[in-house]
């Protein structure tokens, strides 16, 4: 392990929630929930004034409604944070060519990598300004652990929430660790702590005293020798930079169980085009479609379809996607749908016209829940089709005579706006048909006007 607390962890403090009160004058200050508003939703973000009633992440919606029930209730605009993601996350990169991130608002960096810090004071120094930095760039705040391992830079950070930086001195790791509950230690969750527990382990310290040897008792060799290594602070994993995705999909889950199949079609085809629209945001190609369908008893099918080369067509993909959905009974109703490509490459087979026309049968797989890959995002609530268009609560909004604004709410053929812009005031509300010409989507407007030459990091170099 370093001798120099040079690894970086990041977290945006309630990124979700945050972003939406910058970008919202109106609920600065006041409790924010965003997530899925329907019955089965749950809460993808809480901002602190919520969490004061108990609700958090991952909960689901119904029960942070009863515990919340005056908060701002949001869907979710993912576009708008990924955007403010790849603002942060540029700064990241600008200290080290060694950026690991784990979601849109976590990431890990070497700073030893990037010749920014080298001991306790430059670490520090970089820290605080990459706070100044992301708050100027962004608006928003973030918290800073520093640590000569992951482990620790990332219990740092957790210290430090909100808005803070805490710095973990090389030596010092095990007295910090000693008293923190077991559920501290990555990999320790509700089954191993419970099993710890009824082991008489409920502390890190209690687990070095335990001993190698009674933890690979317990919990087998891979996991015990790692859980007591991790006790004793050691900790060699690197940072890794970025590493390419294996795929690219999308998929919805339903607030009612889908049974018409022309609006099943309708919704694979929609998916479709929104699978193409994040693969050639990546610059990439595929040439396996994947389609991915949950019925109403929760059992999941998975087909697929390899081409014969790669493709980032929308066409291709959406008649693949149809083809694929002939397979599958949607009888009894569906409640989840996705749509997925694999097989990337950085190139695209030009004459695929007459594959998109070519039936390939797709290979089956067994009836059951595939291994789900970790998404660092909730589902997007689907857009309705134009004939029974809605208006999702915290989307942006502009009225040809009022401006710019978010919808509060609709509902009996009504909708009503705030009239605000993330540098005005609170703004004045509003009540409109839904169907009102002169009201129409917009884009986010940005939280920060950015400045020529503003967000530039500088070091010291060592001397």
């Amino acid at each position: 392990m370093r001798n120099a607390p040079t690894i970086l962890h990041l977290d945006m403090d309630a990124f979700y929630a945050s972003a939406e009160q910058a970008s919202k004058p109106s609920l600065r200050g006041k409790a924010v929930i965003v997530g899925g508003l329907g019955p089965r939703g749950v809460v993808a973000t809480a901002s602190y004034e919520a969490r004061v009633f108990g609700v958090h992440s991952a909960m689901p919606m119904a029960q942070a409604r009863r515990l919340a029930p005056h908060a701002a209730y949001l869907v979710p605009r993912f576009p708008f944070y990924r955007a403010i993601s790849e603002q942060v996350m540029g700064l990241l990169r600008a200290l080290s060519p060694l950026v690991e991130p784990l979601s849109l608002d976590e990431a890990f960096v070497d700073l030893e990598a990037g010749g920014v810090a080298w001991d306790e004071e430059s670490a520090r120094l970089t820290g605080a300004r990459l706070r100044a930095d992301i708050r100027e760039v962004t608006g928003l705040t973030g918290s800073v652990g520093l640590a000569a391992s992951k482990m620790l830079a990332k219990i740092a950070s957790e210290q430090a929430k909100p808005d803070g930086l805490v710095l973990i001195e090389p030596g010092t790791e095990r007295a910090l660790l000693g008293p923190m509950p077991v559920r501290t230690l990555p990999g320790v969750g509700p089954a191993t702590g419970d099993h710890l527990r009824r082991a008489g382990i409920t502390t890190v310290e209690e687990i070095a005293e335990a001993g190698q040897d009674e933890l690979v008792r317990l919990l087998g060799r891979a996991h015990g020798q790692a859980l007591y290594a991790m006790a004793l602070a050691h900790d060699e994993r690197p940072v890794v930079a970025e590493r390419d995705a294996k795929s690219v999909s999308v998929e919805d889950t339903y607030d009612m169980d889908i049974h018409d199949r022309v609006r099943v079609r309708a919704e694979v085809q929609r998916l479709a085009d929104r699978c193409v629209q994040r693969l050639r945001a990546a610059g990439r190609s595929g040439r396996t479609v994947v389609l991915k369908v949950r019925r109403y008893d929760f059992s999941t099918l998975t087909r697929s379809e390899t081409l014969r080369g790669p493709t980032d067509d929308p066409a291709v993909v959406r008649e693949a996607a149809a083809r694929l959905l002939e397979s599958v009974d949607t009888t009894g109703g569906v409640r989840l749908l996705g749509v997925g490509v694999s097989g990337l490459a950085d190139f695209t087979q030009e004459d695929l016209f007459a594959q998109a026309r070519t039936a390939v049968g797709g290979a089956a797989l067994p009836e059951e829940e595939p291994r789900r890959e970790v998404q660092d995002e909730p589902a997007e609530e689907p857009a309705p089709p134009a004939a029974e268009r809605r208006w999702r609560a915290g989307h942006d909004v502009r009225h040809a005579v009022h401006g710019h604004g978010w919808v509060q709410g609709s509902g009996l053929g009504r909708v009503t706006v705030r009239f605000e812009t993330p540098d005005s005031g609170p703004g004045r509300v509003r009540t409109f048909r839904t169907d009102d010409p002169e009201l129409e989507p917009a884009d986010p407007l940005p939280l920060v006007t950015r400045r020529p030459g503003a967000g530039a990091l500088t070091t010291q170099e060592p001397g």
